[in-house]
C-alpha cells in the first residue's frame, strides 16, 4: 500500500491574498496547492530558489528514465516534456507533471505555444510530491491527481515513491495496481524500467 504519513500538524492558515503566485505549485478544483517549504520561504528562513527545484533523489531518478525514453521511443510520433511541465486541465485544474510523454497526433504543432498544454499527455510520470500536504493526505491527493489525470485523457498514470519505495500505476480501466519498486515496470510499447535495481546498481540507500 501506500504509505500513509503520521498524523498531520494543525497548521495555522495563511491567507491566500499574503502568498505569492510563485509558490503555487498545481490548482485542483480551485484550490491553490504550495510548494514544499512554502512556509519557510514567508517566514524568510528560506529564499523561493530554494524549494523550485527537485531533490537530488527526484533529478537522479528522472536522470535515470530520461536515458532510456530518449534512446527507446520513437521521436517521429511522441513528445517528452519535463522540468514541472503545465497541463492545463479547466478554469479550476492547472497540474504539473515529473515526465509527460505525448503524442504528437494529440499535441499537434499548431498547440505548442506560450502557455500550459490543453491537451492530455499519453503517459503521466511522477516522482513523489512537491506539494504541502496541507488539507490531504499522500493517499487522497495521488488519488485525486490520479484522477484527473485520467479523466482528463491520460492513458496511463505512473507514481514512483521514495518512502515507500513503491510504485503505483492506474489506467482509464480502473486499473490501479501497487507494487514494489524493485519490480520491472513497462512504461509503453516495450519500454522497461527498474527504479530499484538501478539504485542498487548505483549503491544508493534508497534501492
Amino acid at each position: 500500500m501506500i504509505a500513509s504519513p503520521g498524523p498531520r500538524k494543525v497548521l495555522q492558515k495563511i491567507p491566500a491574498k499574503n502568498i505569492p503566485s510563485v509558490l503555487i505549485h498545481e490548482i485542483i478544483d480551485g484550490k491553490p496547492l504550495y510548494r514544499k517549504g512554502y512556509r519557510e520561504v514567508l517566514a524568510k528562513t528560506k529564499n523561493i530558489e530554494d524549494i523550485m527545484g527537485s531533490s537530488s533523489l527526484q533529478f537522479f531518478i528522472i536522470d535515470y528514465l530520461l536515458g532510456i525514453l530518449y534512446p527507446n521511443i520513437d521521436r517521429t510520433k511522441y513528445i517528452i516534456a519535463t522540468n514541472e511541465a503545465g497541463l492545463h486541465l479547466d478554469r479550476r485544474n492547472n497540474l504539473a507533471g515529473d515526465i509527460l510523454i505525448f503524442d504528437k497526433k494529440v499535441l499537434t504543432i499548431d498547440k505548442i505555444n506560450k502557455h500550459y498544454s490543453n491537451v492530455p499527455p499519453k503517459i503521466s510520470i511522477e516522482i513523489d510530491l512537491d506539494i504541502e500536504l496541507e488539507g490531504f493526505t499522500e493517499h487522497s491527493y495521488i488519488f485525486l491527481k490520479t484522477r484527473k489525470l485520467l479523466e482528463f485523457g491520460a492513458e496511463k498514470v505512473i507514481w514512483f515513491l521514495s518512502e515507500s519505495r513503491n510504485i503505483m500505476i492506474a489506467t482509464p480501466h480502473g486499473n490501479w495496481e501497487i507494487q514494489d519498486w524493485d519490480k520491472d515496470v513497462e512504461i509503453f510499447d516495450g519500454i522497461i524500467f527498474n527504479v530499484g535495481n538501478y539504485l542498487k546498481q548505483e549503491g544508493s540507500e534508497f534501492a
